[in-house]
């Protein structure tokens, strides 16, 4: 009996979800833009292969143009191709398309903070704020240009080392840039042996690289089932949190030696903008 009543349940689940897909695309097409007609719950993709997700797009191009519209599961995404589509969206119609459309798959972490992921009045008020911020390093005692100049001749020393031997240069560019970025967020940069450097390099590429799987890629499309499974798709939810504990950890660092009339990066200058 019980496995019967958790059958039908089931069925009824999967037949709403099915009404609901249903009535999202319906609606949905109504406003957007062309594109090929989804089917419930999949969506549209028979014809977006989610491992070459490029040439699908490359291929509906043909038929609706530089912009359209395709349902990745439940969700539809407005797709932009070629240089043009793109710089009149961004560009010349900026306001209209400065939201931030959610993923679900980081959405947890964030909860919409964050000048990546923020929307509506909350974005422009961290956007505004670290423009600011930027500006006044531009024209503070040492300004970015310096610290790029720097880092510049450091990684000219690291590749003087190799003695002229091939090399995959990937390792030590990545550093380089990483430590452009600390120095203006975290004050500070790191030898690139440093275990600590090399630690936050690893979670910031895993991070990007699980993202980027089908595991992602599909909680992002059924987040309302896949929230309450246990799996892969969990992952990135790990490893976003201990990217979030150890800047947590430079926050503190920073709190304790603050000194309002000497800032000394990112983090000193977010602290006086928002007591201001």
């Amino acid at each position: 009996m019980r496995s019967a009543l958790l059958g039908v349940s089931a069925l009824i689940c999967i037949s709403l979800m099915i009404m609901m897909s249903t009535v999202q695309t319906k609606n949905g097409k109504r406003k957007a833009a062309p594109g090929p007609t989804p089917i419930p719950f999949l969506g549209n993709l028979l014809q977006v292969r989610t491992d070459a997700t490029f040439q699908s797009f490359m291929k509906l191009r043909e038929k609706y143009g530089s912009l359209f519209t395709v349902y990745m599961g439940l969700w539809p995404v407005v797709v932009l191709c070629g240089h043009e589509a793109v710089k009149e969206a961004l560009i010349d119609q900026a306001d209209e398309f400065s939201g931030r459309g959610k993923l679900a798959s980081i959405e947890q972490n964030f909860q919409g903070h964050g000048v990546a992921l923020a929307n509506g009045e909350r974005w422009r008020i961290l956007q505004r704020l670290s423009l600011t911020i930027f500006w006044d390093f531009r024209m503070g005692k040492r300004s970015i240009e310096e610290r790029i100049q720097d880092e510049a001749s450091y990684l000219l020393e690291e590749f003087r080392k190799t003695k002229g031997a091939p090399i995959d240069p990937t390792f030590l560019l990545s550093c380089s840039v990483s430590n452009i970025i600390s120095s203006v967020v975290f004050g500070s940069c790191f030898d690139y042996e440093d275990k600590q450097f090399l630690n936050l390099l690893w979670l910031i590429n895993e991070s990007f690289i699980e993202m980027s799987t089908p595991w992602a890629q599909l909680y992002d499309m059924y987040s309302g089932i896949m929230q309450y499974l246990s799996g892969r798709h969990n992952r990135v939810y790990y490893l976003i949190e201990e990217l979030k504990d150890f800047i947590a950890s430079r926050v503190k660092i920073n709190e304790a030696s603050f000194d309002p009339q000497n800032p000394r990066d990112f983090f000193d200058c977010f602290l006086i903008k928002m007591h201001q």
